[in-house]
Formats: C-alpha cells, structure tokens, sequence
C-alpha cells in the first residue's frame, strides 16, 4: 500500500512523509494553506511554489517548494504536486511507488473561479477524496450568476445608504469574491484578517482591486456605499458594530441549507464554495480513473455507499480535516 492513515497523519512509508498531518511529523508535503491542513510544528515542509508565501505567513515557516507537475524522487517514491482549483496555490499530491499512483486530493473544486489555478484530473489507482459537500443537494450554480447576484445586493445597499457585509473566509472565498466584484459600485472594505491574506497574495501577482483595510482610523466616510468583506466570525461580534445598522449577507456551500440560512439570520445567503459540490465529486473521481476510492471529511458514510453502488472500492478514512465549517472558518484560514 503507497499510503496508509496512521495517527498523525496520511503517510507513506516507503518514502517517510507525510502529507498534511495534524500531529508534528519530521517532513510534511502540504496540499494549501488553511489551517487544517498546514499546520505548525513539523521540521521540514514541502509545498508548491504558490502556496508557500500563505504558509509562511501564517505558520512562520519556509517550506522547500515545487512548480506544479515537477517530480520529486524522495527515497525512491515519485512526487509531484498538480492543481487542486481550491484556493490559490492549493494542489493535489500524486505519489508514485513501484508503478503503483495514489493521489491525495486535500480539498479541491472543479469550476474555475478566475483566481485560483484550475483543478487538473490526475489518472491513479487509488484516490483519496474529501466529500465535504456529498450530498446530491449541494448543487452549485455557475459563479457569473452567483456573483451577479453578489454584485446586485450590494449595488441595492448602496442605493440606499446601507453598508453590504459579506461572511467569506479569509484565504480563499474572500479573494475570489474580490477578483469577480464590479468595483464600480462603491468601495470595498476589508477586515484585518482578509487584507493580510490579500497583501501576501497581491505579492505573488494574484490580481486583486483596491481594498480599504478597516481599522480604529478609517473615517465613515470611506465607508459610504461600501461592501465590507470579513470572515464569519467578525460579523458574529463587536468588530461589525462601528458600520452602524448594515445588511448581512454570507457565502458558503452551506447555505443551501435552510436551516443554516435560518441560524445565520443574515440578509442574504450566497450560495458558494471552495470545495467540489455533488456533481464536482463524481466527475473529478471519474477522471482519475481510479478503482480504490477513499473518502473524508464530509458526508463520508453516504457518499462510500453512493460509490459502492457505482462500482468502486470504496471506504472511509478518518483524518482531523475539517473542511468547510457550517459556524465559522478553521482557526487561522
């Protein structure tokens, strides 16, 4: 077997890595930077050239990097890091040992956003998954007509004196947002968390428009008119207090469930993930080619019996990934 799950984390032996692991390991190849999957504490760090700047960031860190499709030979074991159209920098890990591929997806969509490099199918033998969104409700509707509507909401505030608040997670979700706004509307205003993530990205060239970071000095009057993009838990608290009575609205896969737009009690509920729906899921597994398929973090017992049925050899493996989260983002992503 190429890999096996082992407490700290998906592992292949034959190499003596690691890939993601939530326990501190000697050499962890990182699949993105949200914190559930890169995570502080391993001596030696392997990710692509674009995720890299996040992980340092975020974790202090210099991982060693690769481009996307570059083979590394580790101890006789091929390994090569291919995109996983999740979040900018983000990829799916193909490891080669004996003639035999496996490939670690971490998490990963198949629209393209326009930002992130566009997830590319790698053929193997056996494919591990995530099925945050495996239920054939998550259904997602093309991102020109979710953002159309993004970009409608907020232009109806603006007409009506009222500050537009956006939920998105604050690597990821808010750029892609960024990138697909129609700046013409008004200003767009940013949390700490979302603009440090900017700046980093701003740097490697990812192209993003003009943001105000907000902060104790930034006057009202940069704020009329304005959309204010931060995570979910900064329009949970005090932090959304000083823009006075806004209209809340949040991003997520999540709300296509009723009773999660119905807890949020916000405005508006957009319908948008980083993580493959339904549809996404079979056809990315298809594409590989793969016979053995195993399935995590999500609705991992549905989805194993849905590919049972399909044909596959399929099983659950528990890992410490969390994916999406329906309350807030992963601490630190």
């Amino acid at each position: 077997m190429v890999l096996e799950v082992t407490s700290r984390g998906i592992y292949c032996r034959a190499g003596g890595f690691y890939i993601d692991p939530w326990r501190p390991v000697d050499r962890a190849l990182i699949t993105h930077g949200h914190a559930d999957h890169a995570r502080a504490g391993h001596k030696r760090y392997l990710s692509t050239q674009a995720a890299a700047p996040v992980i340092t960031h975020r974790l202090g860190v210099v991982p060693e990097t690769v481009k996307y499709g570059e083979i590394r030979d580790i101890s006789g074991v091929s390994v090569s890091f291919h995109p996983a159209g999740h979040v900018p920098g983000s990829a799916q890990i193909r490891v080669e040992h004996k003639g035999e591929v496996w490939v670690v997806s971490g998490d990963y969509k198949i629209e393209p956003d326009g930002l992130s490099e566009p997830f590319e199918p790698v053929r193997c033998h056996a494919f591990i998954t995530e099925c945050t969104f495996g239920l054939p409700v998550f259904n997602w509707r093309p991102q020109a007509d979710v953002m159309a509507d993004v970009n409608a909401w907020w232009r109806a505030c603006a007409a009506q004196g009222q500050v537009a608040a956006l939920g998105a997670y604050s690597l990821g979700k808010a750029q892609r947002i960024l990138a697909n706004l129609d700046t013409s509307i008004g200003p767009i205003l940013t949390h700490g968390a979302v603009e440090n993530t900017n700046e980093v990205l701003r740097g490697q060239g990812y192209g993003l428009p003009e943001t105000v970071h907000v902060t104790a000095e930034t006057p009202k009057s940069a704020w009329a008119g304005g959309l204010v993009i931060a995570p979910p838990s900064a329009l949970n608290g005090t932090w959304i207090k000083r823009f006075g009575a806004v209209s809340q609205a949040h991003a997520s896969g999540w709300m296509a469930l009723r009773g999660v737009r119905r807890r949020r009690a916000a405005d508006r509920g957009f319908v948008m993930s980083d993580h493959a729906d339904w549809a996404g899921l079979n056809t990315a597994i298809k594409a590989t080619g793969a016979e053995r398929i195993l399935v995590t973090h999500g609705y991992t017992s549905v989805f194993r019996r849905w590919l049972e049925a399909e044909g596959y050899d399929a099983q659950v493996v528990e890992t410490e990934f969390e994916g999406d989260l329906i309350d807030d983002e992963v601490p630190g992503s």
